[in-house]
């Protein structure tokens, strides 16, 4: 017989949602006897909850739905099933997963009643239909959540809604779409739904908040989780790639060395567990880090085994080589990119790099076509963000088209939206644009102090690239004013630093060979060397181009 007092601990520790206790009594108890099915699907939940292997869990769920089917309950079975249907898909083991799926299927067309489990059993149906289907999957999960609300299931309703506004949000309908999210969440955080099901709720509200460039819903989400949480002790409810969208929260809010320790558990975590896509992320957004602070090599290692993981390693991985000085290589990476991408998300991101690429080759007439689509599909988006990233290219344009003034106006604009998000390294990026225009107009003063605000910034976030450019920039306007070269022999002088010859500098500065080839000879009579070598030397000494790393 099974101990009363060691069940019913099990049950009120349930009951109060302490999920290590409760899984622990549980187990004791039914070592000691089976447990019946109503205290195996709390086992379940609990087990799932902790943290336990999925092997465990998904057994916990198969003894459920036996349990009740030798008791004729038929119902109870279904829900069973399509749980564990829903936790294989999960882990990549759809056949297994669609196997559950046709039983529970069965089982309630055999039943021939109407019931809330039909509604439970259309949520596959319409993951299934988005691909080719997405007018049809929104329709499946709006009659999901409906059926959901006819039974008082909060826990159904709840999960078709954040999959109709998911589908909504690929559709272009963003405001209906992240309506839904939010009522969603409302729901997860007031506890109207199953524990077991808040953390793939969460997950999937902050993966369509991040799709769509949402971080501030997301993080207002993750902190109102994160509290719900808080109150569950030995609660782990975090698995998917929501994993990974922490981190990119943390990483846009400026807490990189946080976001490094999460990327680093969720890549550890997704490799132990087999679960290559969302490993490939978490390697992605380790390398995007890394970058950021400067650590080449790191970031380098992390981008190649994002890559052997499945996930295409640019953007990221063309800025770092631009970093390098390979340019060309960014450049040519990027376009093909381009060419082979439809998705919004990624192609903005992309959109996004080959801006500066393309500014740091001095091609601007390309930057403003890249500039230009990005700021379109800013518009579509409806996204502060979006909005932020595109006014911010759309001045480093007008910089280069030499309009400084039109340049200020729109890098004010980007840089107000960008301290709203709370992204201060966007801050930092845009308050150094600034400061270039004031400079440009002028204003000396206004743009010394633009520039130490953005040295300030990058200073605290560890940016050390950044940093290195910008003490390049102040280099070259000072030598460019103070020093013996004109601006055109700078940049001239810069390209000779990055290794490249008189056709090259001449296809990318739009000038003859020849000119080129007049500009190097007053270069080496102005700075008195007699090589390329020697001109290097300079720049690098002089800071007219970054430290090589």
């Amino acid at each position: 017989m099974t101990d009363p007092s060691l069940l019913q601990r099990g049950r009120d520790a349930f009951d109060r949602h302490v999920w290590s206790d409760a899984y622990t009594a549980f187990v004791a108890a039914d070592r000691e006897q089976a447990l019946e099915p109503q205290d195996l699907q709390c086992l379940s939940i609990a087990a799932y909850l902790t943290g336990q292997p999925a092997e465990q869990t998904n057994a916990f769920l198969a003894r459920t739905h036996h349990a009740y089917l030798e008791r004729g309950d038929t119902a109870h079975a279904v829900q069973a099933a399509f749980w564990l249907a829903f936790a294989l898909q999960h882990t990549g083991e759809r056949a297994q997963a669609a196997g559950w799926m046709a039983r529970a299927q069965r089982l309630l067309d055999d039943r021939q009643s109407d019931c809330v489990e039909r509604g439970y059993l259309l949520v596959p149906q319409a993951l299934q239909k988005i691909a080719n289907d997405p007018e049809a999957a929104a329709a499946s999960f709006a009659e999901a959540a409906a059926i959901g609300d006819r039974f008082g299931d909060a826990t159904l309703s709840s999960l078709a809604r954040q999959g109709h506004g998911r589908v909504l949000l690929r559709l272009g309908e963003i405001a209906h779409g992240t309506a839904l999210l939010d009522e969603a969440m409302v729901a997860v955080t007031a506890g109207d739904v199953s524990p077991a099901v808040a953390g793939t709720i969460y997950c999937s509200v902050i993966s369509g908040c991040v799709e769509i460039f949402d971080l501030r819903r997301a993080q207002e989400w993750t902190d109102a989780l994160n509290r719900w949480c808080a109150s569950q002790p030995g609660m782990v409810a975090y698995r998917g790639d929501c994993l990974v969208h922490r981190a990119e929260v943390m990483m846009a809010h400026g807490d990189w060395p946080q976001a490094i320790e999460q990327a680093q558990e969720a890549s550890e975590y997704f490799e132990q567990a087999s679960m290559r896509s969302a490993l490939s992320a978490a390697l992605y957004l380790l390398g995007e880090l890394h970058r950021l602070r400067g650590d080449v090599a790191t970031a380098d290692e992390a981008y190649r085994r994002a890559s052997e993981a499945g996930r295409s390693p640019l953007p990221g991985l063309a800025l770092l080589w631009l970093a390098r000085g390979q340019g060309d290589a960014a450049r040519a990476a990027l376009s093909r990119a381009l060419e082979e991408t439809t998705d919004r998300r990624a192609r903005a991101l992309a959109l996004s790099a080959y801006v500066d690429v393309l500014l740091a080759l001095n091609d601007i007439g390309a930057a403003r076509r890249a500039a230009d689509e990005l700021a379109s599909l800013a518009a579509a988006l409806h996204t502060p963000l979006m909005r932020a990233a595109a006014d911010q290219r759309i001045g480093s344009v007008l910089l280069a088209e030499h309009n400084p003034k039109e340049a200020l106006r729109t890098l004010h604009r980007a840089r107000t939206m960008w301290r709203d998000l709370d992204i201060p390294h966007e801050v930092a990026r845009a308050t150094a644009l600034i400061g270039r225009a004031c400079r440009a107009l002028g204003d000396t003063a206004g743009g010394e102090l633009e520039i130490s605000a953005a040295r300030r910034a990058f200073t605290a976030l560890g940016a050390l690239p950044d940093l290195a450019r910008l003490d390049a920039e102040s280099h070259a306007a000072s030598a460019s004013q103070d020093g013996p070269l004109t601006a055109r022999e700078i940049e001239v002088l810069r390209l000779i630093a990055c290794g490249k010859t008189n056709r090259a500098i001449a296809a990318e500065l739009g000038i003859s060979e020849k000119t080129v080839a007049r500009h190097v000879s007053n270069i080496f009579t102005k700075l008195d060397v007699s090589s390329r070598a020697g001109a290097t030397a300079y720049a690098f000494q002089h800071h007219l181009v970054a430290p090589r790393t």
